[in-house]
This record gives structure tokens, sequence and C-alpha cells, in this order.
């Protein structure tokens, strides 16, 4: 008996359905067993009012992070100046000749800049992109080292010695007398910056319940997106670098509080053998949520015993992200996304400060329609799914940053308009590429792999400076180079499966396996008669 190909198709359909609709439900069971196993949840709950204390709290390190972050706006803007001849000299001279005996700045926006401070112009005016770089690369060591302090000593310590240098060196700034110092001091309040970067998300995500991981880590980046709208606030009533690096610097002593307000991870007491001080805190918590506290420390030796009881799964390193074919195109198709993200939101952010027009308000333009881009992303990540929002995101930022090049001089009302789209592309793409890498790294080399993608952002980060400063080369070199970037990872990113709903692959093997084969159609448009 022959089978038509429409029926073999449709056989074929139903067991991929079947198939999806079993992973779906072990996804479930293993969500639920999860929930029941896990000694935080069960004892504290996934989310109540302790949870809420301590996640507002942290919140309020994202200021600092965005202000020493995005400061080299207002701290080396584009400033005006002229030429100062030599005495007796007849003619006109080019305001970057080696004749010139000084140069006067134009000081009706800025009195102070570190480009005025040290006559980073003309030959040296690179110098003022290479600082932020080096502060880039600060962010980018501090992310590696803090990680490796926040693993053996817990995460409340290296998060207040992180705001502690991040407070004194911030504040040291302000007083270099000289450039290369001001750049030591920079890198050492980046590389604080980095550390409470990585230590509070780490901290949050170890005490909220799983399902709340996709809304939290997203919610996260609000608070970063205030302090870059209230940034260009600052340098309007301040217009002196030092006094601006000081303002901006000086709110980091109210989060020395964090070491009696921010509690160690319980997860982290837990797993490191400390349950009399995890019980403790799992308590008070347990008490603030309402919950009953009577089984806390058998809900902490059941968990003990069963994970005492698992076999043990095999570690994966950095050579497993692209030792097979699959799971090579996956690594390098998100970490250039990731390089995306870090080139374009940073690059753009300090681009738009060199635009024509009123400097405050177009980054204030800038920043506050990151807002409700980032909002947008929740309900696109759940709408649409991870792969189609970062493709959406990013196309969206690059077709309009691109399209500031074809723009006639003079029109800065389009201009700051493409910009602002760019930034809501931006403001998307961040947080789906970084849910999205969570969810494609298989479980045995996802810290490796979340690792690598963040480094990869932080180099191109450090790369979009130099972007910015080729605009004394052609006007329309940068737009062309930050819109054609994340073009290209959007075409790229047709290349990822999908990762909504779909269970977390645990191995290597799941990881290769994973996106493998095409799906003929989605159990939900099945399901739709679609």
């Amino acid at each position: 008996m022959n089978i038509s190909d429409s029926e073999e198709t449709s056989i074929g359909l139903e067991m991929k359905i079947s198939e999806r609709k079993r992973k779906k439900q072990v996804s479930a069971d293993e969500m639920k067993k999860t929930m029941e196993s896990d000694p935080i949840q069960k004892s504290i709950s996934g989310f109540g009012w302790w949870q809420l204390m301590v996640f507002v709290t942290i919140c309020l390190l994202k200021f600092p992070v965005a202000w020493h972050q995005m400061s080299i706006i207002f701290l080396a803007p584009p400033m005006d100046y002229t030429c100062v001849e030599p005495e007796g000299f007849n003619g006109t001279l080019d305001k970057c000749d080696n004749r010139c005996v000084g140069h006067e700045f134009d000081r009706s926006v800025f009195t102070e800049t570190i480009s005025s401070q040290w006559n980073l112009i003309c030959s040296q005016g690179q110098l003022a992109n290479a600082s932020q770089t080096i502060f880039m690369l600060g962010i980018l060591i501090g992310n590696v080292l803090f990680g490796s302090l926040a693993d053996k000593f817990g995460r409340r310590g290296p998060l207040v010695i992180a705001v502690l240098i991040q407070l004194v060196t911030g504040v040291a700034t302000a007083f270099a007398p000289w450039f290369w110092l001001f750049c030591f001091l920079r890198f050492l309040t980046a590389l604080a910056t980095g550390g409470t970067m990585l230590t509070s998300f780490v901290l949050i995500m170890e005490i909220i319940g799983v399902k709340w991981r996709e809304l939290l880590s997203v919610i996260y980046q609000i608070p970063f997106n205030l302090g870059h709208l209230t940034l260009p606030v600052f340098a309007y009533f301040i217009r002196d670098w030092r006094h601006l690096q000081l303002a901006l610097s000086i709110p980091s002593i109210l989060l020395i509080s964090y070491y009696w307000l921010i509690p160690e991870s319980p997860r982290w007491l837990i797993a490191v053998g400390k349950i009399d001080k995890a019980t403790k805190i799992l308590t008070k918590a347990a008490e603030m949520n309402k919950m009953p506290t009577d089984g806390i420390g058998k809900n902490i030796d059941s968990a003990m015993k069963s994970k005492t009881d698992d076999a043990p799964m095999s570690r994966g390193n950095i050579v497993d992200l692209v030792r097979t074919p699959n799971m090579r195109i996956k690594t390098l198709v998100m970490c250039f996304n990731w390089f995306v993200c870090g080139i374009a939101f940073f690059g753009v952010a300090q681009y738009i400060g060199h635009m024509s027009g009123d400097i405050f308000t177009n980054v204030a333009i800038s920043a506050a329609i990151t807002l409700p881009g980032t909002v947008l992303g929740i309900y696109c990540m759940k709408a649409w799914g991870r792969k189609y929002t970062l493709i959406a995101s990013n196309a969206l930022c690059g077709v309009s940053i691109l399209a500031i090049a074809f723009v006639p001089e003079g029109s800065a009302v389009v201009v700051v308009v493409l910009a602002s789209s760019g930034m809501i592309g931006m403001s998307i793409s961040f947080p789906t590429v970084y849910l999205y890498a969570g969810e494609i790294y298989p479980t045995v080399v996802r810290n490796i792999g979340m690792g690598t993608s963040s480094m990869i952002a932080r180099i191109g980060s450090m790369l979009a400076p130099f972007v910015v400063g080729a605009i004394s080369l052609a006007t329309w070199l940068p737009p062309v180079i930050f819109g054609t970037v994340p073009i290209v990872g959007a075409l790229l990113t047709f290349l990822l499966p999908e990762t909504k709903g779909a269970p977390l692959p645990e191995t290597i093997e799941d990881g290769e396996n994973f996106g493998k084969k095409s799906q003929i159609a989605s159990t939900e448009d099945v399901e739709n008669g679609k």
C-alpha cells in the first residue's frame, strides 16, 4: 500500500507535534519538580515582599552604572576651538597648524572639558576616545575579576567592595591633574562598575523564582535607562567636567548601606555548606513574605540530599562552544549579536552627542526613548519569541542609523528622530540577546557561553568611540558602520532556532541537536488551524 506525499507529510507533522507536546510536558514537569525541590522557592516563594525589597534596593546601583558608562558624552563633548597665531604673523593659520602657539576654546556651552583641559585636539583628538576604550576594558576585566570573587567569597562582600572602589576612584577622577592619571582612575572605576553589574544581577537571579526571571531580567535594565535619562540633566546644570564627575560619583556613598541592607545569597550559602546562615536569611525572608518558617531546615536538608544522590553532570569547556557544527554556528552568531549590542548601543549614544543641535536635548530624547523600548521588548519576546524580536530590533536600529548617512546637512530634527529609532532598537536587542543566549547555550557551558558573549560585547563597546571619532574623516562614516553591523546581525539571526517555550538544552549533545531540524509547523499554529 502506497502512501501519498501529502499523507506522508501529515503523518510526519503529527509525529513532530506529538514530540513537541511531549517535550513541553517534560519541560513543565521539570519546572514543577524544580520548584518543589528548590529550597529557596519552597521556603519563601518565587517572589514576595522580601525579594521585592532586595530587587528595588539593588536596582539603585544601576544609576551610577549608567552615569559612569555614558558620562564621556559630557566629559568630552565636541568643542569648537581656534588657533592662537604667533605675534606679528600676517594671514590665517589652520587651527591645527604646527605654527599655532596655542588654542582658544569656545566656552559658551561647556566651561571646561577633558579636551580643553589637556588639549585633546588635532593629532591628540583620539585620546578622548581612547579614554573611553580604556574604561570599557575596565568593565570587561571587572566582570571577570568580580565574577571569580563572587563565586569564591559570596555575592554581598564583593558587591560592597566594588561600590567602595567605585566611590573612591570616581571622586578621585574629578581631581586628576594629568590625562593618563584620569584614564587610570577611570579604569579602576570601570573595574568596580563591572563588578557591581555582574554580582548584583547574579544575586537577584538567585533569590527569585524561575518564572519571574524573564520579566525581572528586563525590568532590571530600566534603572539604567533612567540613569541615562538623568545624565543630561546633571550636565545641563554642571558645565565643568570636574564638577560633573564629582556630582555623578558622590551619590554612590549611599550604596555603602548595602553592607547592612543587602543579604548574602542564600543559594550560595547552601552551595558552600553554610547552612545555618542560609537558614537565618531564609527565615527572615519567609516572615516578611508571610510564609511558614517551620520547614525551612527540612527543605534545605532535602535539597542537599537530592544533590548528593543525583549523578554529577560532566562539565564542558570553551572548546565545546565551537567543537560541533551546529553549536559552532549558534555560538558565532550569538557572539556577533552581542558585539552588535556593544558597539551600536554605546556608539550611537555617544554619536548623538556629536550631532548638530542642542546636545542636552538630543541625549535626553534618545535616552527617554529607550524606556518604552525596553518595556516593548517584554511584549515582543512573549508575542514573537526571541528570534524574530532580535531580528526586528536589529533591523530597526540598522536601517534607522544607516539612513542618517543619506540625510542632507541641516536636517537636525530628522537625524535625531532616526537616531532615537536606532536607540529603541538597541534597547530591545540588549535584553533580548541576554535572555536568548541564556536559553540557547547548554547548561554545561552556559556560564562559559554567557561570559564569552559578554566579553565580545565589551570589545564592541571598546571600538565604538573610535567609530564615533571617524566623523572627523567623513560625516557619513559612523552611521554607515553603526547601521551596517546590526543589519548583518539581523540576517545572521535567521540561522538560530527559536527558544521560546523550548526545554533548555542540558548537555553538549542537546545543544548540538537543538534547532538542527527545521520545524514544518508549530504546535500552536496547527492547534489554531493555521
